[in-house]
């Protein structure tokens, strides 16, 4: 059979434009093996790969190598108590979970004491990729564990009284999970002089998971003393170690990509078919501390501070970067490295009315400099960890946050319970891109005292509008983000 010469050129046109075709899934140079110093096995020393922001066939424009909080980032304390007073507790400080907000409250303990709080998150995202409407949808998690533990016990000494206490606390949550879709089509006519030859349509399917699991915890050692009457300061050493306490996560981003073309006049058409597949593990070693103050300045007021050290944490990455074209294995990479992860400092002041026995309002204003949060890798490059960028190319402002909270009691002498009742309210914004994300919300608490047993629980809620632009590039991104926060504490007094 004899191909008539304008089929056979549009052919061949066909053929360049799906090699030149950018709507066609192919591996960026980001994925290229001969890029690669890092040799297949990881030994320690062995350079880790970067993440291109632009996975294989990503239109969405995903960005890779950041890190996001399933709660609030700012590194706020513990317990049912005061998360029901809505986070306002670093001029209160006077149970045991005083070494998470203040340790310079725990000298306000007079007898032992053990803790243990548990809480759990429910987080809903309603996300919107606006350019890429068909990947529109909510996405959410749900996460328990043992939030907090501690042992306290106060003692004379040199006629001052002191307390030490050991505790443990899970800080900073990154369990997420992510699964959408996107769909990208291009027509484009083949051209010879002012004569289309043939018309080609080009649509690439690309599927999207992404999952995230893990958290940093510390183990601290606090000591507080009252320097004179109406005046205490604490201290608290954090050990943050995976082999002492839960301090890793992992992440996984598989990028399925399908890209099917058709020649309009002649028929001809063809597919290619990628996944990229790839996971991190990091863990987190470091050291820092806690240093805070109550000074009672009137018997029914009492103002407390606290200063939260920066630290270099040491991380060790592992890395496995796989692409399959084809169901074939094209690119298979495992790589390791040591990196740092400067974390930044914060510090707050609070306030504690207690009008009488029954009544106190509190008031905290509490900063954490973002800006200062940075990953380095081995080769000296950084990265911020809240944009995927360069330092000197985020715009991250420090987050300040409000938190107002009352606690009212219910006070039967005659059968030695007490029925607390608490409320607060909050701003509490999150790191990101130009200005800090905005978040709000409110809490309630109750509980049950009874001689040396209390039990509290506390249900926050915590909202952000039109939040997370930076997670996402080139799509106009946004979200609305909806969290359910549930704290139950157990105190018993020795």
């Amino acid at each position: 059979m004899q191909i008539a010469p304008e089929r056979f050129l549009a052919t061949l046109l066909i053929l360049w434009f799906v090699a030149q075709s950018p709507a066609v899934a192919q591996l960026p140079d980001g994925f290229n093996p001969d890029n690669f110093d890092a040799p297949p096995i990881p030994d320690g020393n062995s350079q880790v790969p970067a993440i291109p922001s632009q996975l294989p066939g990503n239109p969405a424009g995903i960005v890779s190598g950041r890190f996001e909080f399933a709660s609030s980032p700012n590194p706020v304390g513990s317990g049912a108590r005061a998360i029901g007073m809505g986070g306002a507790f670093i001029g209160v400080a006077d149970d045991a979970t005083a070494a998470s907000w203040n340790p310079g409250g725990l000298v306000q303990l007079r007898t032992p004491e053990i803790s243990v709080v548990y809480s759990g998150v429910h987080r809903i995202e309603d996300n919107s990729f606006h350019l890429n409407s068909e990947a529109d949808g909510g996405e959410s998690i749900t996460e328990s564990d043992i939030n907090y533990l501690s042992a306290v016990y106060p003692f004379n000494l040199f006629n001052r009284n002191m307390v030490i206490s050991l505790n443990y606390q899970r800080l900073y949550d990154f369990a997420r999970s992510w699964d959408f879709s996107t769909v990208d089509a291009v027509t484009k006519d083949i051209e010879f002089g002012d004569i289309v030859l043939d018309t080609i349509t080009s649509t690439t399917t690309s599927r999207y998971w992404n999952r995230v699991n893990g958290s940093l915890s510390a183990l601290g050692l606090a000591y507080s003393i009252q320097i004179i009457p109406d005046l205490s300061l604490g201290v608290t050493l954090n050990l943050w170690d995976d082999d002492l306490t839960h301090s890793k996560w992992e992440s996984k981003n598989d990028v399925q990509t399908e890209t099917v073309w058709t020649s309009a006049s002649s028929g001809i058409s063809g597919q290619s078919r990628f996944l990229t597949t790839i996971k991190d593990h990091y863990t987190f070693q470091g050291m820092n501390f806690n240093i805070g103050a109550i000074w009672r300045v009137a018997d029914e007021l009492t103002i407390g501070m606290v200063f939260k050290s920066p630290f270099t944490a040491d991380i060790e990455h592992e890395r496995t970067a796989t692409v399959m074209e084809d169901d074939q294995k094209v690119t298979d990479i495992r790589s390791a490295s040591d990196e740092k992860m400067r974390m930044p400092m914060s510090y707050g002041i609070g306030l504690a009315w207690r009008t009488s026995d029954r009544l106190t309002v509190s008031l905290d204003f509490f900063r954490t400099h973002w800006e200062d949060l940075e990953m380095e890798d081995e080769m000296g490059d950084k990265t911020s960890p809240v944009t995927a960028k360069a330092p000197d190319d985020s715009d991250i402002d420090p987050t300040h946050q409000i938190r107002l909270g009352m606690e009212y009691l219910f006070i039967d002498p005659a059968v030695d319970y007490v029925i607390p009742l608490r409320w607060g309210l909050f701003y509490d914004p999150a790191p990101a891109q130009g200005s800090p994300d905005d978040y709000y919300g409110f809490s309630l608490g109750a509980g049950f005292a009874k001689g040396p047993v209390i039990f509290d629980l506390a249900y926050q809620f915590r909202y952000g509008n039109d939040v997370g632009r930076s997670l996402v590039v080139d799509t106009d991104f946004s979200q609305d983000a909806t969290e359910h926060l549930l704290y139950s504490s157990l105190i018993f007094h020795f």
